[in-house]
Formats: C-alpha cells, structure tokens, sequence
C-alpha cells in the first residue's frame, strides 16, 4: 500500500469513493468522458441512460472530484478530473483476466 497512513476517517473516505465506483452506470459516464467533456445530452446520447439518471449520477461524481464542470452559455460541460480513475479499473481487469485463465485452466477448456 502507498505512504498515507489509513486512518479510520481515511478509510471512510476511501470506501466512499469505491462506492461510487461499484456502480456500472458511474463506471459508463465516466469511460464515456475519457476522450472529452460531455454535456448531460451527449451522454445520455452515449450511454443509453435517461437524462435524470445521469444527472444524479454526475454530481455524487462531481461531489468526490471524478469530474470537474464548467458553464458555458445554457450548458454544462463535465469532464474527467484526472484519468487515475482508469488506473484503478486496469488493476481490476488484469485481475480479472488473470482469475479467468486460472479457471480455464482449472476447468480444462
């Protein structure tokens, strides 16, 4: 584990982030923006949700710094903060690559 001493206020607010995280509709609007910033429109557009599910889901995203937003004229833009995000969902996918050649191979198929 890294230097940051995990204190229980610490845990806390880490378990609240991975909270955020452990929903697939987060995870989507957050790949969706991995390219560029998005209005609610374009990712209602790309994601299949309907416009209120987004919206709710882009400020707890806003709120625990995912995202970052700026107003320009009627709409809102909203893009990634950092794409240190994705570094955490790479760790899980190599995982979960590895644990499926370990059954593939347990399995014999």
């Amino acid at each position: 584990m890294g230097k940051t001493t995990l204190t229980p206020d610490v845990l806390a607010l880490v378990a609240q982030r991975f909270r955020a995280l452990a929903e697939p509709a987060r995870l989507q609007i957050l790949q969706s923006m991995r390219k560029r910033e998005m209005t609610v429109s374009d990712l209602v557009d790309d994601t299949g949700l309907g416009q209120a599910n987004v919206s709710k889901h882009l400020q707890l995203l806003y709120a625990l710094g995912f995202v970052t937003r700026r107003k320009e004229g009627l709409f809102t833009y909203y893009s990634l903060a950092d794409q240190s995000v994705f570094t955490l969902c790479d760790i899980m996918c190599t995982q979960l690559d590895s644990e499926a050649r370990t059954r593939r191979r347990v399995l014999g198929s």
